[in-house]
């Protein structure tokens, strides 16, 4: 599958230029800008989404962006009848000039740190990142910006990369604007990892869960979203509001105040542990993306990390799960915690991306649109609701 790639430009001062013709780059995913900035004929740096036609939200079709270029190109551009209004909730990144006060940031933190970048690629922009690869004479280098509600992740990072180093990007530089230096990680990420890949992440997990409990009030401190006990309910009743949700939320926090009593310890929880957020070089393997992550109840993880699975793969990884916290917190009773949480597992998605709607501008919504009723449905049916 490919997309049809429409670029809107603006100069570094926002006014409108026009649209350069469209093409075709063989990559589908929306998110995805390397390949568009490599098929465009100009130089150009992609800010968001304008508008899109696909029947499969994310993935192929119709897609114009607005692009930033340093000057007036020499090629013919198409006239825009185009409206360009400010947005209060757009990402710092998505402005024009933004890519390039983020770039030059990192340009200069790997500067002081004797590592200096020769080459610069924009690879992702949308509502949850944008990111790029910085290559120079010490290897390549990944800068990264998240919008406000992802911030903590550099602090979950600079935490982690203390008391578990290797199971985490290590965290080179940050500021307070969401941007993130982190040094390479060879390998892939395991989108399509088998049970016994599963297994060993979950494995991976559990070990940085127990190095995390006494950090678990200094994270909070440094900005972690604390969802302990009856915090979850509230929030996820507050960002299910405008959606209808009161069928899954019937007995919300009677459930939770039962899975606290089972004396499986709150932890850092990665909040999105699908195999997709972990890399691995075959050696070893690195779990990225914490910008979901939260203070709460480690069920939440394994709970994601089993999606997909048949189930009796499934079972076998939350027994080996039940099994590691039963010898670690004595006493303790994970089975009765997990069976309590799956269906609050689905009623948390829900209102994840609830929150990511709520915090994003209108043209980059339609990533998320769909998610919301996905998960309540999936609540619904485990709830017996349906």
């Amino acid at each position: 599958m490919t997309r049809t790639v429409t670029l809107v430009l603006v100069d570094p001062a926002g006014r409108l230029l026009g649209a350069l013709p469209p093409y075709e780059v063989p990559t589908p995913w929306w998110q995805e800008v390397d390949a568009v900035v490599c098929g465009a004929p100009v130089e150009v740096a992609v800010l968001r989404l304008l508008s899109c036609v696909s029947d499969r939200p994310g993935i192929g079709g119709a897609v114009t962006y607005l692009a930033e270029v340093a000057a007036p190109p020499a090629v013919p551009l198409r006239p825009v009848d185009l409206e360009l209004p400010p947005h209060p909730l757009r990402a710092p990144y998505a402005e024009p000039g933004g890519p390039a006060a983020t770039v030059g940031w990192a340009t200069a933190a790997l500067d002081r740190l004797g590592r200096p970048a020769k080459e610069v690629a924009q690879r992702r922009t949308w509502n949850l990142s944008a990111i790029w690869r910085l290559d120079g004479p010490h290897g390549p280098v990944w800068l990264k910006q998240v919008p406000g509600f992802f911030r903590h992740e550099a602090a979950v990072l600079r935490w982690l990369g203390a008391v578990t180093p290797g199971l985490v990007p290590p965290l080179l530089a940050a500021d307070d604007d969401g941007r993130m230096l982190l040094d390479h990680v060879p390998g892939e990420d395991r989108y399509g990892a088998d049970p016994a890949e599963r297994a060993a992440i979950a494995a991976d997990q559990h070990v940085l869960q127990m190095r995390a409990l006494p950090l678990v009030d200094d994270l909070v401190a440094a900005g972690v979203p604390d969802l302990r006990g009856g915090a979850l309910a509230r929030w996820i009743r507050a960002a299910l509001a405008p959606h209808h949700a009161d069928v899954v939320l019937d007995g919300l926090e009677e459930r939770l105040a039962q899975a606290r009593r089972c004396g499986v310890p709150d932890t850092l929880v990665h909040g999105d542990l699908h195999p997709g957020n972990v890399r691995s070089d075959g050696d070893r393997r690195v779990i990225i993306d914490w910008g979901d992550s939260f203070v709460g109840h480690p069920a939440f993880d394994i709970l994601v990390l089993t999606i997909g699975l048949p189930a009796d793969a499934s079972d076998a990884l939350v027994a080996a799960w039940c099994a590691r916290w039963r010898a670690d917190v004595p006493g303790c009773e994970p089975e009765r915690a997990v069976e309590l949480l799956r269906p609050v597992a689905a009623v948390r998605s829900a209102a994840v991306y609830a929150a990511f709607l709520a915090a994003i501008e209108p043209s980059e919504r339609v990533y998320h649109d769909a998610d919301v009723p996905h998960w309540l449905a999936q609540a619904a049916s485990l709830l017996g609701r349906g």
